[in-house]
């Protein structure tokens, strides 16, 4: 009995441990350019958007990301794709980067994370689902020591001249518990 109880626990701290995300390797059909490691536990979090249409389930979200990585590797000559991770409209997390430096926000990027929700939220806001998901994962990112528990956030708009993370989700981050009005 304690055999299957404690591989019940493994399983459970397994997928804990990974926060929900769905692996970059589940969505994109090559391999992600390597980069180096993040420091943790990394204390940044820039909320941005991908200025596309919006995805509420799976299979869209992952062709909306393939179009996103394809055109930050073709058109802008990065690495790979540049957010670290994606929130999708169906309430799922997409590895981008990961814990790896991504290219999300420049004199940024070795320091943070950047979480960019998939759509543009300049009229409207993500939906519920999607807020709910990237709350879960930046808790659950604490708890696994990815991000430190005083970790800032920060909309995109803050640190560069743009429109992103739009106005309707700047407006929703601006009452999250970790919001910092003044980071420069």
């Amino acid at each position: 009995m304690y055999r299957y109880l404690c591989l019940f626990c493994l399983i459970f701290v397994n997928a804990d441990q990974e926060c929900g995300v769905i692996g970059f390797a589940q969505w994109s059909p090559n391999p992600r350019n390597e980069r180096p490691h993040l420091s943790k536990p990394v204390n940044l979090v820039i909320v941005q958007h991908t200025a596309t249409e919006t995805c509420s389930h799976d299979e869209s979200c992952k062709v909306i990301l393939k179009g996103v990585r394809q055109n930050h590797m073709e058109k802008l000559k990065f690495t790979d794709i540049g957010n670290s991770f994606y929130i999708g409209g169906n309430g799922q997390v997409y590895e981008g980067a990961g814990w790896n430096i991504g290219a999300h926000t420049r004199g940024f990027n070795d320091k943070s994370i950047g979480v960019s929700f998939i759509g543009d939220f300049r009229d409207t806001p993500p939906s519920n689902e999607a807020l709910k998901a990237a709350r879960d994962f930046l808790s659950c990112s604490v708890k696994n020591g990815n991000l430190d528990e005083n970790y800032n956030l920060v909309g995109h708009g803050q640190l560069s001249p743009t429109i992103s993370p739009g106005a309707k989700l700047q407006e929703v981050i601006e009452t999250w518990e970790h919001w910092l009005s003044n980071f420069l």
